[in-house]
């Protein structure tokens, strides 16, 4: 992958020196909050390694969101390859982000999801971009909508690989951007 720039970030492929935010941002209870699992160390290295490959043989993925003026590691955004949902098809493309904590309210996520938005419509020739999150995710969804995408409430679903043992986590909304929707 070429790295995307935005006026602050550097979209990039993960690197070695990147394991230790990656298990930090998916074994973190703020940052996960809305998942009901917590990794440990050994399966974020595994999950690091297969969104590096992903990523080297796609082209894109969930990319590693490094602050351009510092070179800090934030989180991760950008474009993934989703199936098993219920409301959309097996290959839809999924724009989503993770960053830790300290870098909440700065507008990185919003910031990095809009360059991705960018590449799949205008590099990749998208069709469509969905986004999904817990129904009480409001940071996600906020960045959802300051990005223009449009929510559809007739797609939210119960997520089928959310256990029962978390009813709270189990209703997404759901959010859709198609190549000429105006962009945020």
């Amino acid at each position: 992958m070429t790295p995307l720039r935005t006026e602050r970030l550097i979209l990039r492929n993960w690197q070695t020196r990147d394991r230790d935010l990656f298990h930090l941002i998916n074994s973190d209870e703020q940052v996960m909050e809305f998942f009901p699992m917590r990794r440990s160390r050994a399966e974020a290295d595994a999950i690091m390694d297969r969104i590096a490959a992903g990523i080297t043989q796609n082209g894109f993925g969930f990319a590693a969101v490094e602050i351009a003026e510092t070179g800090d590691l934030a989180g991760f955004a950008g474009l993934h390859i989703t199936n098993g949902l219920p409301v959309a098809e097996d290959g839809a493309i999924e724009i989503g982000w993770r960053l830790a904590p300290r870098y909440w309210g700065k507008g990185y996520a919003t910031e990095a999801a809009r360059r991705w938005l960018d590449f799949g419509f205008d590099d990749l020739g998208l069709e469509r971009i969905i986004s999904f999150a817990v129904a009480n995710n409001h940071r996600s969804t906020a960045v959802m909508q300051r990005t223009g995408m449009r929510p559809r409430p007739d797609l939210s679903f119960d997520h089928p690989g959310v256990p029962g043992t978390y009813p709270q986590l189990k209703r997404h909304v759901f959010y859709e951007m198609l190549p000429g929707d105006p962009r945020g």
